[in-house]
C-alpha cells in the first residue's frame, strides 16, 4: 500500500449542528498526514476560523455548493475523489443516509462512516464507525456482509494534541477553584450565559473560570458584557488552538454533550455535562450510568438552578471529583485513532 494515497473526508460544521463531525475527522486527517498521506476536507459549511485552523495543518479543503447529503452531494464527492485519486472516503454527520452510502459504493470507492446512532435506514460502507458506549450490532442489523464494526471507545477519535506524551498528571485537589466552560462549537440555547449566570451563583472564594467561545457562537458580545459584570474573574477565549492545555488548567468543566466528552474523559476531568441536542442524550446517559460525569438533560425553566446546584456540589467535593476523574481515565486510552487507522490499512492492502 502507498500511504501517499489521498484520503477524502466529507463533513460539515454548520450552526445547528456543531463542529463535533469536523473535529473528530481532524484526527482521522492527522493520522492520515502521519501515515505519509494527504487529507482533503471536502464541505459544503465550515466557519472560517475552523477552515483556518484545517488549513493550518497543511490540510486542503474544497467547498462544494450542493444539498448537503443529496444525491448531487455524493456524485459531486464521487467525482472529486476520482479527480483527486482518492480510494478512500470518510463520511461523518446525520445528513449522510443509506442513498448516500450507496453512490459513493457503486462508484467504486472505499467507504469510512461515522455514525452515532443508527439512523440511516441502511449501511453500505465498509467501515462503520460508532465511537459511543451505547453502541451496539442490532444498530446495524440492515447492513451489507462485508461492512465491518467498529463500536465503543476503544475507537474513539482523538487530535493530535490530546496524544502528545506529557508528564503532566490530573491532580485532584482538596479545594476546586478553577472552571472550564465550554459548550462546543456553537452556543445551542444561549446555553453559555446560563451557565455563566449559575457559575456567579457559587460563593466560593478564589473561584476563576475560562469560558470558551466556539467559530459558530453568535452572542460574543452579550457573552462579553456579561462577563465584564462578573463578580468573580471570567475569561472569554474566543476558538481556542488548544483546547487540551485549558482541560489541564483547570479543575472542573461544564461541557456540552457532544464529541467534547470523550476529551474530557481522556483528560480525566471532573464534569457537569449538558444535553444540548436530542442526539446526544443515548450516549451521555451510559457515560453517567458508568460514573464518568454529572449529566444534567434539565427543562428550560430550571436550567440555571440545576447547573448552580451540579457545580456547588462537584466544587465542594473532592470525593465526587475523585470518583469521576477515576472512572473517566479508564473509558479512553487515548488509541482509537490508530486502531481506526489499522483497520483501513488492513483493507487497502487486501485490495492491493
Amino acid at each position: 500500500m502507498n500511504l501517499m494515497e489521498t484520503l477524502l473526508i466529507r463533513a460539515d460544521a454548520a450552526p445547528n449542528m456543531g463542529i463535533g463531525h469536523v473535529m473528530r475527522c481532524l484526527a482521522l486527517a492527522e493520522a492520515w498526514q502521519d501515515s505519509g498521506g494527504q487529507p482533503i476536507f471536502v464541505t459544503a459549511d465550515l466557519p472560517p476560523t475552523l477552515s483556518a485552523r484545517i488549513v493550518t495543518e497543511n490540510i486542503d479543503i474544497v467547498y462544494i455548493s450542493d444539498k448537503p447529503g443529496s444525491a448531487n452531494d455524493a456524485f459531486h464527492t464521487v467525482e472529486l475523489a476520482k479527480n483527486y485519486n482518492a480510494e478512500w472516503v470518510v463520511v461523518d454527520g446525520y445528513q449522510f443516509g443509506a442513498n448516500y452510502q450507496d453512490i459513493i459504493k457503486d462508484a467504486g470507492l472505499s467507504l469510512l462512516f461515522l455514525d452515532d446512532n443508527g439512523h440511516a435506514d441502511h449501511y453500505s460502507a465498509d467501515i462503520i464507525l460508532n465511537q459511543n458506549l451505547h453502541a451496539d450490532e442490532s444498530l446495524y442489523v440492515n447492513r451489507e456482509l462485508y461492512s465491518f464494526l467498529l463500536l465503543g471507545p476503544k475507537y474513539v477519535l482523538l487530535r493530535r494534541e490530546f496524544l502528545k506524551p506529557r508528564k503532566w498528571k490530573r491532580q485532584i485537589t482538596d479545594k476546586a477553584k478553577r472552571v472550564l466552560v465550554t459548550m462546543g462549537g456553537g452556543n445551542p440555547g444561549n446555553m453559555t450565559s446560563t451557565v455563566i449566570r449559575a457559575l456567579q451563583r457559587v460563593a466560593l472564594e478564589g473561584l476563576e473560570a475560562k469560558v470558551v467561545v466556539g467559530p459558530n457562537n453568535t452572542n460574543y458580545s452579550d457573552l462579553l458584557t456579561l462577563t465584564e459584570q462578573s463578580n468573580i474573574p471570567i475569561e472569554l477565549i474566543k476558538n481556542a488552538n488548544s483546547i487540551s492545555e485549558l482541560m489541564m488548567w483547570t479543575d472542573v468543566a461544564v461541557s456540552g454533550g457532544g464529541t467534547t466528552c470523550w476529551e474530557l474523559a481522556h483528560m480525566a476531568l471532573p464534569s457537569v455535562v449538558l444535553v444540548l441536542a436530542d442526539n446526544q442524550r443515548a450516549s451521555l446517559q451510559t457515560l453517567v450510568k458508568k460514573g464518568c460525569f454529572i449529566g444534567l438533560d434539565p427543562p428550560e425553566q430550571s436550567q440555571e438552578t440545576a447547573i448552580y446546584q451540579a457545580l456547588k456540589h462537584i466544587l465542594l467535593n473532592q470525593d465526587t471529583r475523585t470518583r469521576l476523574s477515576f472512572n473517566a481515565s479508564r473509558l479512553i486510552d487515548g488509541q482509537g485513532v490508530h486502531r481506526v487507522m489499522k483497520y483501513v490499512r488492513s483493507t487497502m492492502m487486501t485490495e492491493v
